[in-house]
């Protein structure tokens, strides 16, 4: 069975919701038997100075876990997806701190990224999530 990028995206979704390292394995185990390769990895920090730094870590841990391999265009579809999901976040992050996980998923040329945030104003704590997908070749 093949998979489009609705379903990538749900992956990476489930993969940014993720509660734990032992359910983040389990979630890589069950996605990988489908064909579907996927990381996740923690973030935050002030949002404006953090954004450099997440795009970074979503793009390295797609190379370390096997999501895409170390070509430019592949690093380029992980960084451009994830910019996109946290310009949707931005509207309710700006000047604020976060913190949460990137979710990463791919199925043949489909990539996704979510990112998962927990956004912090004293103890009023708002979330959101932001989803951008890329096609790769």
């Amino acid at each position: 069975m093949g998979y489009g990028s609705r379903q990538v995206a749900a992956v990476a979704i489930r993969m940014a919701l993720s509660e734990s390292r032992e359910e983040e394995h389990r979630l890589k185990t069950e996605f990988a038997a489908k064909g579907i390769r996927a990381a996740a990895v923690d973030c935050g920090g002030e949002f404006i100075s953090s954004v450099q730094k997440i795009v970074e870590r979503a793009v390295v841990a797609a190379k370390r876990e096997g999501v895409i391999r170390e070509v430019h265009a592949e690093e380029g579809a992980v960084a451009g997806a994830t910019r996109e999901a946290l310009s949707q976040l931005m509207p309710k992050a700006l000047g604020l701190n976060v913190g949460g996980k990137i979710g990463i998923a791919r199925y043949q040329d489909h990539i996704s990224v979510a990112v998962f945030l927990g956004i912090g104003l004293l103890h009023l704590d708002e979330v959101g999530i932001g989803l951008g997908h890329r096609a790769v070749s």
